[in-house]
């Protein structure tokens, strides 16, 4: 049955907005220093690389891994590196739990590496590409033929098991600019239906790449768009649309089933940067897509589009409870590209409610919704290195959070945020770093009560974090 399409004409007029002090209730609860020994120096700037996280040695702690990449463009918006070259493991507490390979510089986006427990023995794997360079060739930033995918023991760092399938090795970068490749990623997936995930979705440029854990490619899709502007999202989205216990890859233009198969493809608007999977109408589990404010069943039916004259350039996403006066979730929309603005859209009425302005930052991008309160409060929205209360439409400013590098070190250099569970109740703490920078910051909600704490167990959007769009 078609679900016919919500208005969506704007409610809510652009309000007064305050940058208040520090928030009474954070705390810097840690300020992670990345071992010496995990350090480089590059340009002036000395960092540790980009981070995910994960219970690495299976102690019940969450554990931190930073990782560096070799072959970025030689200049403009992709310097850096892609093919991830060091991985670095350390505990909360700072201590180094290994370290393998060498050099490398700042990935110039976050890329191909993942942390997840496959195996259910409490301990996470690293998946991940790794750069082995081969004399017999010459490769460079437009080409996988130099990289392996590999899964390695959290524990030691190392490799378990280790393949080149033509599917990734042969990919080489085909749009004009280069956005579209650059923006690889590695997000873990159940498409076999099993008790817990243990597959994987690769994003390539164009390209679509499903493996199994034990490194067996088990589907390959490409789609026909690659013009920038004119392209699927750069970061897909995994989640079970259709109700079935395997999960479907969200890629804005197309809705891909568990054997790669696809569901719909449709090039919904221009500028499709930003999409996820996420409930909406009355629990209904929906492709939600920013290219002109789209969110579509799995049979592609459009439940709400927003359209180009509200939605000219939908940079980022976000999709949580914000607003306790309006039932059910609500999308937060960076509407107008690489700008402060944002709409929010509510899914009981699907009208546009609210706008504002958040703080400015580095490229504008790399919001992310935090349960602060817990899941039975409003979500609160991180950007910039502030947390902004939307009902109260007030950000305030993280106690000890130095400015970001910005664009004087790399694209990359301001605060990214992963929401996680890691040291008292229920409520999410904010793991935060700039890629160019040498610690991690953690901050909690006041009070911290560490005795309540009954260990980390990762979620989707722990092992599977937004970052950036």
């Amino acid at each position: 049955m078609k679900i016919a399409m919500l208005s969506c004409f704007a409610t809510a007029a652009v309000g007064s907005v305050v940058n208040g002090d520090p928030g009474p209730d954070a705390v810097l609860w840690r300020r992670v220093p990345v071992p010496a020994r995990f350090l480089i120096t590059r340009d002036g700037f000395t960092f540790g690389g980009d981070l995910r996280i994960g219970d690495l040695n299976g102690d019940g702690l969450c554990d931190l891994l930073v990782y560096r990449c070799n072959h970025g463009a030689p200049q403009g918006a992709h310097v850096g590196g892609i093919k991830p070259c060091f991985l670095g493991a350390f505990t909360l507490d700072g201590k180094p739990l290994w370290h393998r390979g060498e050099g490398g510089n700042q990935p110039s986006r976050p890329m191909s590496v993942a942390v997840h427990d496959f195996d259910g023995d409490g301990a996470a794997e690293v998946v991940c590409f790794w750069h082995v360079p081969r004399r017999e060739r010459e490769t460079d930033w437009q080409t996988l033929a130099d990289v392996v995918v590999q899964v390695r023991d959290g524990r030691t760092g190392d490799v378990l098991r280790e393949a080149a399938p033509a599917a990734i090795t042969e990919r080489r970068r085909k749009d004009p600019v280069g956005a579209n490749w650059v923006h690889q990623r590695i997000l873990i997936a159940n498409l076999r239906g099993l008790e817990q995930p243990r597959d994987f979705v690769v994003k390539l440029g164009d390209t679509v790449v499903a493996m199994s854990d034990e490194l067996r490619v088990l589907w390959t899709y490409r789609a026909e768009w690659i013009q920038y502007g004119n392209c699927p999202a750069y970061i897909p989205a995994v989640g079970d649309v259709d109700g079935d216990g395997r999960d479907e890859v969200n890629g804005g233009y197309f809705l891909l089933d568990h054997t790669g198969q696809p569901l719909w493809e449709k090039k919904l608007g221009q500028h499709m940067d930003s999409v996820c999977i996420a409930p909406w109408d009355h629990g209904h589990v929906r492709a939600v897509c920013s290219g002109f404010g789209h969110v579509v069943d799995e049979r592609g039916n459009v439940v709400l589009s927003l359209g180009k004259a509200l939605v000219p350039h939908g940079q980022e996403v976000r999709v949580a409870d914000f607003l306790r006066e309006y039932s059910g979730p609500e999308m937060v929309l960076r509407w107008n590209g690489h700008a402060e603005d944002i709409m929010i859209v509510s899914s009981s009425t699907g009208r546009v409610v609210s706008r504002m302005r958040l703080n400015a930052s580095p490229t504008n991008v790399g919001m992310e919704a935090v349960y602060w309160r817990g899941r039975n409060g409003p979500a609160l929205l991180f950007n910039g290195g502030m947390l902004w209360d939307l009902e109260l439409r007030r950000g305030s400013a993280l106690p000890g959070l130095p400015p970001p590098n910005g664009g004087r070190a790399h694209r990359m250099a301001f605060y990214h945020c992963i929401p996680a569970n890691l040291c008292g109740d229920e409520r999410e703490e904010l793991v935060l770093w700039d890629p160019t920078a040498a610690h991690v910051f953690i901050y909690a909600p006041r009070p911290v009560d560490e005795s309540a704490y009954h260990g980390y167990k990762a979620g989707p959007r722990q092992y599977n974090p937004r970052l950036m769009d």
